[in-house]
């Protein structure tokens, strides 16, 4: 798998997943919602770790700098 999350991307999805699990386990959000979101935070959280988003993949972006070949 080759890198396709910049630094400032991955820094945002953990907080975005960080905001959510907080008002998870305080029980701001609740329900099917709840999973919902709690589930998609986790993928959140995976995808800033392994700077991998098959999303990202799919869709040909990447917010990563690009190395310059000499």
């Amino acid at each position: 798998m080759k890198k396709n999350l910049g630094i400032t991307d991955r820094i945002i999805r953990i907080i975005i997943s960080a905001i959510v699990a907080v008002l998870y386990f305080n029980h701001t959000i609740t329900g099917t919602l709840g999973i919902l979101l709690i589930a998609a935070a986790g993928i959140l959280f995976i995808t800033s770790l392994v700077s991998f988003c098959p999303l990202y993949a799919l869709l040909g972006i990447k917010s990563c700098p690009v190395k310059s070949e000499n």
